[in-house]
């Protein structure tokens, strides 16, 4: 190894050896934000906090599914829905663009109007929880945009959704 090389390395393992032990200095005023931080506090954008996205996908839920060829609402999409539209009211801040997705089966016309009549069935329902329809957009994407690749049942069932999107500050 060249001297250059050697110093490098050197250097780097000094750096990395100074960051194993935060409290070494005392003191006591460093923030752990950490996830083993036992202490509960709410880190935010992290999944813990309630106000956001990565919150909503995860603990709300950011899509419901549906039926072969159907774009009715079931109860348990409506469970997921009142969810999203609480929380969508809770932070106003936030628009949400409405995703609705197909099965491979059948044609690309077929799909696109299957896509997008789930859409709209989500931004209604939100909008009769009280959701603005101002915040609320559709799109589909038929069968363009599978979660998962195989002709099996399991995969059109979980490729028949409808996602709802976030996005911060954006007004059309």
């Amino acid at each position: 190894m060249t001297y250059l090389t050697r110093a490098v390395m050197l250097t780097s393992v000094l750096a990395l050896a100074a960051c194993t032990n935060p409290g070494r200095f005392g003191g006591g005023n460093e923030v752990n934000l950490g996830a083993n931080s036992g202490s509960g506090a709410i880190v935010p954008g992290s999944a813990n906090d309630p106000a956001s996205p990565l919150y909503f996908q995860q603990s709300v839920g950011d899509r419901v599914l549906f039926a072969v060829d159907q774009s009715t609402l079931t109860p348990e999409a409506q469970a997921v829905l009142d969810g999203q539209a609480a929380w969508l009211m809770q932070n106003a801040d936030y628009t949400a663009v409405i995703e609705g997705h197909a099965d491979e089966q059948g044609t690309r016309e077929y799909n696109l109007a299957l896509g997008a009549r789930r859409a709209n069935a989500v931004q209604e329902y939100l909008v009769s929880r009280g959701v603005a329809g101002s915040r609320l957009r559709v799109v589909s994407y038929g069968k363009e945009r599978p979660i998962e690749l195989c002709s099996d049942e399991a995969c059109y069932a979980k490729n028949r959704r409808a996602v709802t999107v976030l996005a911060a500050g954006l007004t059309s």
